[in-house]
């Protein structure tokens, strides 16, 4: 039975909504209860139901502010029945009807879990309105406090994640200008698999860009994991294939999940040379901008990272750059988002084109634009991580 009790003058009446869920086996004390609340001038929307069994199905299907509870039930009895609906409703406010001689049993109840009790019998209008806006109030207060801690936790691992996950860069005597972005895919998510890193070694600047497949705290730890591994494996001599089949090796070690795996781009930029040579792990190629424009870089494909362990399949591209210019790297957070209201992805011909409409800027404000224009034309429909890594230089050393 669901009713709703009559309105009351709005002089008196109170504005909130409360809906309420009364566990009651008796119909003449489900009467009671109900011309109760009819008389505390309380807005409510009252929902009767006899058995705990019955009452699961309704917390259920409908939201619930406050439950009234019969300690009596047919199934269901004393502090077990609180226990019960706590864990039905973890949440919302419990107030406990008691009888008259069960002079424990109310506070019993509460040691379990009961925001409040009242004695059938003994209850008067303004009392149960009092309780109830109490009780909701408190569950409401302990729910908001849950959050608080639970959002600041979540910032905190937040902030440890990315301290591995977009780390400073080792740039000794690197001239080239480095622009990094790291953001999770929602705004309360934890942050992601992307990984990103840069390393200047014997003359040579060496960045890395992945992806581990999947999200939340286990891909963000494989992220760091694989980033770290990254830079040592680089500070330590490895390049190229041999450098991939090493992070591949620990992939496959230290992955929970089989199906876990791994994109990456890998970058070797000399501005001696004039070239950046790339090897693609199953990763979309970068953009190389000059003062023609920004075009994509054509590049040979590898295979993910733990897709098929031991093939080793990562030829490598060698490319010639500008005199000035920069390359971007990115995940594909920021290419698989809506492109505005056309219900298409924004994809690599999007971004270009987004790209060639933004104003001239220095690196850091271009790269901040560009996540910005993405996530308006997105709108929040795509909630997925995304790194962007922007290289940029200035004229060229002597060969």
């Amino acid at each position: 039975m669901t009713v709703t009790a009559a309105a009351v003058p709005a002089a008196t009446a109170d504005e909130s909504l409360y809906r309420i869920l009364l566990i009651e086996d008796d119909a003449a004390d489900a009467l009671l209860v109900e011309e109760l609340l009819h008389d505390t001038g309380l807005h409510v929307e009252l929902t009767v139901r006899p058995t705990l069994a019955q009452a699961r199905t309704a917390l259920t299907t409908a939201p619930v502010d406050c439950i009234l509870l019969d300690l009596h039930l047919p199934d269901a009895a004393g502090t077990a029945a609180v226990t019960a609906v706590r864990t039905l409703a973890p949440h919302t406010a419990v107030i406990v009807l008691t009888g008259l001689s069960e002079a424990r049993a109310g506070t019993d109840a509460m040691a379990a879990g009961a925001q409040d009790y009242l004695v059938k019998g003994k209850v008067e209008a303004d009392l149960l309105r009092r309780s109830v806006r109490y009780a909701v109030y408190r569950s409401r207060a302990e729910r908001a406090g849950i959050e608080a801690q639970a959002t600041q936790l979540r910032a905190e691992e937040n902030a440890r994640l990315q301290r591995g996950l977009l780390p400073p860069p080792i740039l000794d005597t690197s001239t080239v200008t480095v622009t990094s972005r790291y953001l999770p895919g929602g705004a309360r998510a934890l942050l992601g698999g992307d990984f990103l890193d840069v390393v200047d070694d014997d003359g040579l600047l060496h960045a890395v860009v992945g992806d581990v497949s999947g999200h939340g705290p286990d891909a963000a730890a494989l992220g760091v994991l694989l980033r770290i591994a990254w830079r040592s494996l680089i500070l330590g001599g490895h390049r190229g294939e041999d450098l991939l089949h090493l992070m591949e090796r620990i992939l496959v070690a230290e992955r929970g999940n089989l199906s876990m795996f791994a994109t990456c781009t890998l970058l070797t930029l000399d501005q001696n040379a004039a070239t950046a040579t790339l090897h693609l792990a199953g990763h979309h190629e970068p953009l190389l901008t000059t003062t023609e424009g920004t075009r994509e870089v054509a590049a040979a494909h590898g295979i993910a990272l733990g897709i098929l362990p031991g093939l080793r399949s990562w030829p490598h591209t060698t490319v010639p750059l500008p005199p000035s210019g920069s390359l971007t790297i990115y995940t594909d957070g920021l290419t698989e988002g809506h492109n505005g209201t056309t219900g298409t992805r924004l994809g690599v011909e999007g971004l270009l084109t987004l790209i060639g409409r933004l104003p001239p800027c220095d690196p850091a404000t271009h790269v901040d634009l560009l996540i910005k224009e993405t996530h308006t034309l997105n709108a929040g429909r795509h909630t997925d991580d995304l790194a962007v890594l922007r290289l940029d230089w200035e004229g060229r050393q002597k060969r």
